[in-house]
């Protein structure tokens, strides 16, 4: 059975950088012992009539401190977002075998007859709701009437079956839902119920991905509400 329903929803050693990598290709970089062991080399070495200047020596030390400090706060934070994306990974896989509700018209029913469900984002009161269901073809299959609708976001439950009641094949299915707003014929926008298959660390700091049913894959920021 079809149904709806209306609900809310950096002296020459001056550091300006992290680490100074040693020009010679091999990509190495001055260590803070490095830094110490020269500087007690230049100060050994100086000029006796013209001394390193003590403010000069003091800014270069200060500046490598805070260089230095700024490196080690980097790679905290590095390891501190590895671990949090890995702890989000973990809470997403509660989500494996569940449904989720995600932006779009375009929905999957996983075995003949399964039906869909989702939500149309209904913004100010609408008569004449109607939401269709139409095939790979572009067919229309299903009508469902929804009637006058005040403005909420309106639950729909499509039973998989068509206008002559015959179970529909496995598949992708879209969902469009019009309806009169001020007299004229508006599309409305949707949302759909698609099922957790797995989930998957993602690369580039994309975050944990959601793997649907249907060959899809999302965001976890993507899912709008959790459970049909």
């Amino acid at each position: 059975m079809d149904t709806i329903n209306n609900s809310g929803l950096d002296t020459d050693l001056y550091w300006q950088e992290e680490t100074v990598k040693i020009a010679d290709g091999t990509e190495q970089q001055l260590s803070q012992e490095d830094f110490f062991a020269m500087l007690t080399e230049q100060l050994a070495n100086q000029d006796p009539t013209a001394p390193v200047d003590n403010d000069q020596m003091v800014a270069q030390m200060t500046s490598f401190t805070m260089a230095d400090g700024i490196s080690q706060l980097n790679d905290k934070f590095e390891s501190f977002a590895a671990s949090m994306t890995s702890n989000q990974a973990l809470q997403a896989s509660s989500l494996i075998g569940q449904n989720v509700l995600v932006q779009g018209n375009i929905g999957h029913m996983a075995a003949q007859g399964d039906g869909l469900s989702g939500v149309v984002v209904n913004e100010q009161t609408v008569q004449n709701m109607k939401i269709n269901i139409e095939n790979q073809y572009g067919e229309v299959i299903k009508t469902i009437d929804a009637g006058t609708q005040a403005a909420g976001n309106i639950a729909f439950e499509w039973d998989g079956k068509d206008t002559q009641g015959n179970d529909m094949p496995e598949g992708d299915y879209v969902i469009t839902a019009t309806g009169e707003v001020d007299g004229e014929n508006t599309q409305l926008s949707t949302a759909v119920n698609r099922h957790v298959g797995s989930v998957s660390l993602a690369g580039s700091g994309q975050g944990v991905i959601l793997n649907l049913a249907g060959d899809v894959s999302i965001n976890l920021d993507d899912v709008i509400q959790i459970g049909s």
